[in-house]
């Protein structure tokens, strides 16, 4: 499942957002599972403790782009067989202080004995954003996104750790200006919202020992989308995705984890561009016709359900006068945080990182599960 995130940028005016939010996530764990029975001898706990199947978590957060924000997410944790890891059945939601909000509900299930799998998402929110440097014009914009989103997912066990299968995303996204000056450097970058329909194939190796915090294996996945007014759509275009996820146990229960992945369009209009996938950076800020990525990331257990994490990254955005040998196209990152495993019996973790990008881009991330 894709981690559910929050961004947070620490300004000065946003520390204290960010102790609240700690805070806050933590004074929520005991919801997240079961409690130790009173007079428990210390032996007796892996045995007598249950699991709740119920997840909830609040989120708070400050960014550029939605303000500060409070929400919650909320799951039912369900295993179908005991050969496939458990799945889960949520909602989630907010609203920011810039009158921003977004919601959805998703569900991730693997059933039949871990040989099919369904990922689905709906939602959508009106967003408000306001740029100090929209995408590197060096202009100030404020805007307002309107979208609504539907994408699947199913996968069918081909062979051994081999899927494949087919996905769909449907997305109505409405761009506009809050005045004239941004609407018009809307109209200069050619920045405008449409209605697109896509389906594609997906083909994946999974060989990794757990789905929501792996500490060996890997996962190597390509899929494509195709566009198409044919479908109901607005535009004609293609997308192809590609993500390695490797994971090398070391040491005492330490994991270092990699990552590769890349996003590349045809025939895309602006608002299908990519854009750069690394922490410390606002999505949609940079765009390009194609973009890469590696990331490093060590996770080094510290006691009992913390880890201590740090990483380090670059991502590269390349197409049309983009070019990853000019410096002002590479995006670095680097930082480092904390995780709380909240449901140990499925290795589920709420993570905390802070990360540092160019240009002084920064955040600070509260999120359900690892960066990926």
């Amino acid at each position: 499942m894709t981690s559910t995130s929050t961004f947070i940028s620490i300004t000065r005016p946003n520390r204290f957002f960010l102790i609240i939010a700690t805070l806050t996530a933590l004074s929520f764990s005991p919801w997240l599972h079961a409690t130790d029975a009173p007079n428990e001898q210390p032996g007796q706990q892996s045995r007598n403790k249950k699991e709740s199947p119920w997840l909830f978590t609040p989120t708070l957060s400050s960014d550029p782009k939605l303000g500060t924000s409070v929400g919650a997410l909320a799951a039912y944790i369900h295993s179908f067989d005991s050969d496939s890891p458990a799945s889960m059945f949520g909602i989630t939601g907010s609203y920011s202080s810039t009158d921003s909000t977004v919601g959805g509900a998703f569900t991730r299930t693997y059933f039949d004995q871990d040989t099919q799998r369904l990922i689905a998402f709906i939602g959508g929110g009106n967003i408000k954003n306001d740029y100090t440097d929209f995408l590197g014009t060096g202009l100030p914009a404020t805007t307002t996104d309107d979208l609504s989103i539907f994408a699947v997912k199913y996968l069918h066990q081909i062979k051994g750790d081999w899927f494949a299968g087919i996905q769909a995303a449907n997305t109505n996204y409405t761009l506009s200006g809050d005045d004239d000056f941004s609407q018009a450097i809307l109209d200069k970058v050619g920045l405008v919202g449409f209605d697109s329909v896509g389906v594609g194939l997906a083909a994946q190796f999974d060989n990794r020992d757990n789905q929501n915090s792996p500490s060996s294996g890997h996962s190597i996945e390509f899929n494509n989308l195709a566009y198409r007014d044919t479908f109901g759509g607005e535009a004609d275009f293609d997308t192809y995705n590609f993500h390695l996820k490797s994971f090398m146990a070391h040491g005492e229960q330490n994991v270092l984890a990699l990552r590769v992945s890349g996003r590349w369009t045809s025939d895309a209009p602006s608002s299908g561009y990519s854009s750069v996938d690394l922490r410390g950076y606002v999505r949609g800020q940079y765009l390009a016709p194609h973009m890469t990525v590696i990331e490093v990331e060590e996770r080094y257990a510290l006691y009992k359900r913390w880890t201590a994490t740090m990483f380090t990254g670059v991502a590269c955005l390349y197409g049309g006068k983009a070019d990853c040998t000019d410096s002002s196209d590479l995006y670095p990152s680097a930082g480092a945080g904390v995780s709380y495993t909240i449901k140990p019996e499925e290795k589920m973790v709420v993570s905390f990182d802070l990360a540092y990008g160019k240009a002084d881009n920064y955040g600070f991330y509260m999120r359900f599960g690892n960066a990926f």
